[in-house]
């Protein structure tokens, strides 16, 4: 039997309560960290919902650390996250971006809380534009990612780091503590990992009817629109796939994040059962 991961930091995770009794739990991506979502869940607030944003495991660390871990220890630490957030609201929805979307939709199979779901820049393989060819070979890699002597090896994340926005690309670029706690390599083990999850989601995927927002960068520099399509194609419940015209990856903290956050929102109330709240207490 699998024994649970404990978070390398507890420090990281943020909560931010809001007023209208809908909750949002948001999930970074591999290699992130909470701090990428902070953005986000300060737009989700001004709109009345409460945010909470958990650490996953093998994160907060380095490579070595993410690499004790797997698929099923990221999991693992989000249903903890969401026992612990479910009891503060009255409704539930989750988002994530990339893994963390992922992640999200299995959550969202197992607990019937979960009103809705988004998910950010699915991705399935890496099949961007500005991704190296080896990378884009999903299949040679899930053959040898993991094997002994290949698993510990890193790739850096190539610019512009999925940002379309140049001030936060330099940013990014300037300043390596730019997201607290984010790894800026990824090993090729738990690159491994990352399509073993995308698997699973669509072993269950069929199954599943929670209603689900896809959004999706046209020029996502490294999961192109397909794996949102594929996504869409796969899942089971009601969908609505958006794809996004001014941004890369990072498509909740780029240049159109106003109008992730405003079709998250809209998404989830439209699939809520609080009462709506009035203007005045949502712009508050």
């Amino acid at each position: 039997m699998r024994r649970p991961v404990q978070p390398l930091r507890t420090d990281l995770d943020f909560f931010v309560e809001g007023e209208n009794g809908r909750g949002v739990l948001l999930l970074h991506g591999m290699t992130g960290a909470p701090a990428e979502m902070k953005p986000l869940a300060k737009r989700l607030r001004r709109r009345g919902f409460t945010c909470a944003g958990p650490l996953l495991a093998g994160h907060g660390g380095d490579k070595n650390d993410l690499l004790k871990t797997d698929w099923r220890d990221w999991l693992d630490s989000v249903r903890a996250a969401c026992a612990r957030f479910a009891p503060e609201v009255d409704e539930l929805h989750v988002a994530g971006i990339c893994a963390g979307g992922a992640l999200g939709l299995l959550l969202a199979a197992e607990e019937p809380k979960i009103r809705s779901a988004a998910v950010y820049s699915m991705t399935f393989g890496y099949d961007g534009w500005n991704m190296p060819r080896w990378a884009m070979a999903a299949p040679v890699i899930q053959l040898v990612a993991n094997l002994p002597g290949l698993r510990r090896i890193a790739i850096d994340e190539p610019a512009p780091h999925g940002l379309k926005d140049e001030r936060l690309r330099q940013l990014a670029a300037n300043n390596p503590a730019f997201v607290e706690g984010a790894i800026d390599e990824i090993p090729l083990g738990s690159l491994y990992q990352l399509y073993r999850l995308g698997r699973r989601v669509e072993t269950v995927a069929p199954d599943l009817t929670t209603p689900t927002l896809i959004l999706h960068a046209r020029e996502d520099d490294m999961s192109s629109p397909r794996n949102a399509a594929r996504l869409q194609a796969t899942l089971g419940g009601p969908t609505e796939l958006s794809l996004l015209d001014d941004s890369f990856h990072m498509i909740h903290v780029d240049r159109e994040r106003d109008v992730v956050a405003d079709r998250t929102a809209a998404f989830f109330v439209k699939h809520g059962v609080c009462e709506p709240v009035t203007p005045e207490v949502i712009h508050a």
